[in-house]
């Protein structure tokens, strides 16, 4: 095992971007003194490669862990790692494939808890092995608990007060918001946020794994209850679902999503949704495995006890067709 030994966490949360820097390079060319190099360092035949398993709570047919996916994957190759990727959204099956990653002994582990208490043996499993952890996504507040080096995401309870307030400034007063995911403690506190800005939000649970139901029950949710002026789902499919509902219903509520696809830029340039609450996928699938590279190959650990933040951000009218350039190539 190369499992580097992590030194007590420091209490800076500063400094980890300048530790990008420090990414193995392929470099050619001249030295700093203005002479050819006569190092050949078009290889980096010297660099530690190894593993790294990536295991999430994604469903079948969510995009957005597509997206976390494709990060990671690139990020091997960028760096010369070989990245494995595994997913289920049920916590007892989560954590057989967590512990099936253990066994094959990874350089380091990549681990999203949308149910973190489901999870908490595998993950505690992994660091008890000496193999470095890294939470994305979901289980911030537990990551450090479990014995994580640090988290990347975002904090979900204060991008829900943030649409809140986006929400509230546009008028709305009597909003839904849609869950598209049972159980998944993320999810609540984004609705949580929102409801600590709005004053009162009124949760509605869905299925992921069947948009057209989705629609349906949005549908009949804002037909039922015309004073229903806002709905704010959490999943950029449930998003397209919402506005087609939305339309049905006669297209009176104010519509926003979390995360990001060519269909929601889309729609926020046609003004069907409002904006995007944008967490950035592909910065977490990326970034834990250069962090985790770097800790295989100098030993660096990144930061220090504290999370990194990929978001939240916001896609309005405003940047909606900056981000769809990179939207379509399924990297936001």
């Amino acid at each position: 095992m190369r499992h580097t030994t992590r030194p007590t966490p420091a209490t800076s949360r500063t400094g980890w971007l300048a530790l990008l820097l420090a990414v193995p390079l392929v470099l050619t060319g001249c030295s700093g003194t203005g002479q050819e190099s006569t190092t050949d360092t078009t290889t980096s035949t010297d660099a530690a490669t190894g593993t790294i398993a990536v295991v999430t709570h994604s469903t079948p047919g969510d995009n957005f862990w597509d997206v976390v996916k494709s990060g990671a994957e690139q990020a091997g190759a960028d760096l010369g790692m070989n990245v494995t990727y595994q997913g289920d959204g049920d916590p007892v099956k989560q954590s057989q494939l967590i512990d099936a990653a253990i066994a094959t002994d990874p350089d380091g582990l990549i681990v999203s808890m949308a149910n973190p208490d489901g999870v908490r043996s595998a993950v505690e499993k992994a660091v008890a092995a000496g193999i470095p952890v890294i939470t994305i996504n979901a289980g911030l507040d537990q990551s450090a608990e479990f014995g994580a080096e640090t988290h990347v995401g975002q904090s979900e309870f204060i991008a829900g007060q943030g649409a809140g307030e986006q929400l509230a400034d546009a008028g709305a007063s009597n909003v839904i918001c849609v869950i598209h995911e049972a159980g998944n403690v993320s999810l609540e506190e984004r609705c949580a946020g929102a409801a600590d800005t709005l004053g009162t939000v009124t949760n509605l649970q869905v299925d992921v794994a069947n948009i057209a139901d989705a629609k349906n029950t949005i549908s009949s949710m804002l037909l039922s209850d015309p004073s229903i002026d806002g709905v704010l789902t959490l999943n950029p499919g449930i998003a397209v679902a919402a506005a087609q509902a939305n339309t049905e219903a006669g297209g009176t509520a104010l519509l926003a999503t979390f995360d990001v696809s060519a269909d929601v830029t889309a729609l926020i340039e046609d003004g069907s949704i409002l904006f995007a609450v944008d967490q950035q996928p592909y910065s977490q699938g990326y970034l834990p495995v250069v962090f985790l590279t770097l800790q295989l190959r100098n030993g660096d650990v990144v930061g220090g006890g504290q999370p990194v933040y990929s978001g939240p951000g916001f896609v309005t009218k405003d940047n909606a067709a900056q981000v769809a350039e990179f939207a379509v190539k399924g990297t936001r």
